[in-house]
């Protein structure tokens, strides 16, 4: 069992930079593989980037390849998503997820494979 909690969320012109943070709490933070995910309105859920229970390897997607940066702090029991030159097409709720593994390297796009989660942070890109 582990809790998520995201927040840095917020509204922020297109351009602009925004880090977002998910804590975890009541589990081994170092045992779980780490992910975010974003909604827009309307649309599906889908896979943003993922980090390994080391945070020595890394996935993004294709839309945001080159201007978000994930990151963990282990100690902290912290995750970060870095957003640079923010578009407005990044306007969604983003979601923190977690799910633990034995392969140390394990990094799944998949949402289904994830049984933990966040309750989500809005960010809002504006013109």
């Amino acid at each position: 069992q582990v809790q998520l909690v995201e927040s840095g969320g917020g509204l922020v012109q297109a351009g602009g930079s925004l880090r977002l943070s998910c804590v975890a709490s009541g589990s081994t933070f170092s045992s779980y593989t780490m992910g975010w995910f974003r909604q827009a309105p309307g649309k599906e859920r889908e896979f943003v980037s993922v980090i390994s229970q080391s945070g020595r390897t890394t996935n993004y997607a294709d839309s945001v390849k080159g201007r978000f940066t994930i990151s963990r702090d282990n100690a902290k029991n912290t995750m970060y998503l870095q957003m640079n030159s923010l578009k407005l097409e990044d306007t969604a709720d983003y979601y923190c997820a977690a799910y633990s593994s034995i392969k140390y390297y394990s990094t799944d796009q998949d949402p289904k494979k994830y049984n933990y989660w966040g309750q989500g942070t809005q960010v809002t890109v504006s013109s």
